[in-house]
């Protein structure tokens, strides 16, 4: 079974041709950034479900054009296009998936969410194993996705984004059907007017409101940087591991499942209050920037357990730790009525990393250790900055800007945290 087709070889891309290969990945990568920029504030005026339908379904639609696709022009706009559906749709789920429960599970969430994108890696490979014609791997991978996308009509709106504009009866309606799912009788449940409901001559807030108010600000532009990194470091560590050898598909897989114990390690250290998101996340980068820059001093034939493949894919498990946190972290730090809106920002900023990663490896013309130095400093300095930013855990969370300014919210973070300190 060591044959397969690729798009290389049914239109024959070598040579002169040869960029095409990589152009279809850049366009996909520039679909993503796109997407993560657009479907965010999107979601945060019409609706997380709404808009989430409609990626998942166009998503759909544009795989199956990819899998079809007579010639390299149209396969190649169906990737760009695949890129944009793909990257907002994955992005307003997340938020979707952290919005149907209350806070004190998001890390538990998240980090499952996450995981299964290591999963899906795994599991693509394993189809990559058994399908080898490229379009029949297309075609069923992307065939899973027609089944999710009948599920997904039975999920409901959102209950925060529901009470962030206003529509208390509906969010009601929602949070009685969860409870009821859940197995609880009927609750008496009424909820309180959201402090930063619209009126009707108001203009829902939007990406330009990450940067007029000066807390949000702040926090954006320094997330934005963790983000870049992160993407940056966990792109640069794969590309320095040096080839792995061996079967092509027990590589993929091995890069996919090296990510999954990072996520119960999150877990663990997240909801503890001696590390919370903040001091966890901050470890964790500093750790995958170490493994950059010691990367440099192993010789390459020393060996596995010496060797610069399993320091890295160490690094790549801890970087894919602090990406996992930066999810969940991210999440808490905006109001809910521009929650997307900062994540699609921060996501946007990380494809920019992914694209510049592979990049710095052409660097070791001047050394062979700048490539590593440039990773570790890189991870060591977003992990410092973590510093600047509060901590989340076991603090309210703020369903719009005037929470997140006023007095009141301030001050419940501060009971909380004193609570926090009797209790411990």
């Amino acid at each position: 079974m060591s044959n397969f087709t690729s798009i290389v070889t049914e239109w024959y891309l070598i040579e002169q041709e040869a960029y095409k290969v990589s152009l279809a990945s850049s366009l996909f990568f520039a679909g993503l950034l796109i997407g993560n920029i657009t479907f965010g504030p999107l979601s945060d005026k019409l609706g997380r479900k709404p808009v989430y339908i409609s990626g998942l379904f166009f998503d759909i639609i544009f795989g199956y054009v990819t899998a079809l696709a007579p010639n390299y022009g149209i396969f190649a706009v169906s990737r760009f296009l695949v890129g944009i559906v793909n990257g907002g749709m994955a992005l307003v789920s997340f938020v979707l998936t952290q919005e149907y429960v209350g806070k004190s599970f998001w890390s538990f969430t998240g980090s499952l969410t996450n995981l299964m994108f290591a999963v899906g890696i795994a599991v693509y490979a394993l189809l990559g194993y058994y399908v080898r014609e490229w379009r029949y791997l297309a075609l069923v991978s992307n065939t899973l996705g027609v089944i999710f996308f009948l599920l997904s009509f039975m999920l409901p709106e959102s209950p925060r984004w529901l009470y962030s504009q206003g529509k208390t009866a509906e969010a009601e309606d929602v949070m009685q059907y969860i409870a009821l799912g859940n197995g609880k009788e009927r609750l008496n449940l009424k909820l309180k007017p959201s402090a930063g409901t619209l009126r009707k001559d108001e203009s829902p807030p939007g990406i330009l409101h990450l940067i007029k108010h000066p807390v949000l600000r702040w926090r954006t532009v320094i997330l934005m940087y963790i983000w870049y990194v992160c993407s940056f470091v966990y792109y640069g560590l794969t590309l320095n591991a040096g080839d792995l050898g061996g079967n092509l598909y027990l590589n993929v897989a091995l890069y996919g499942l090296v990510e999954v114990p990072a996520f119960p390690l999150c877990m663990f250290f997240i909801e503890k209050s001696w590390s919370g998101r903040r001091k966890t996340m901050m470890w964790f980068l500093i750790f995958a920037g170490f493994a950059c820059i010691f990367t440099m001093f192993l010789q390459k034939n020393s060996g596995l357990l010496l060797g610069p493949t399993l320091l890295a894919l160490c690094g790549k498990m801890m970087v894919s730790a602090a990406f996992n946190i930066a999810y969940i972290y991210t999440s808490e730090l905006y109001p809910t009525v521009l929650r997307n809106a900062g994540l699609g920002v921060c996501s946007m900023s990380c494809r920019f990393g992914g694209i510049l990663a592979p990049f710095v490896p052409t660097m070791k013309s001047l050394s062979p250790s700048v490539p590593f130095v440039v990773f570790g400093i890189s991870g060591l300095s977003a992990g410092f900055l973590t510093f600047l930013l509060p901590e989340t855990l076991n603090k309210p969370i703020a369903e719009s800007i005037e929470e997140l300014q006023s007095p009141k919210y301030r001050m419940l973070k501060d009971e909380k945290a004193n609570q926090l300190e009797e209790n411990t």
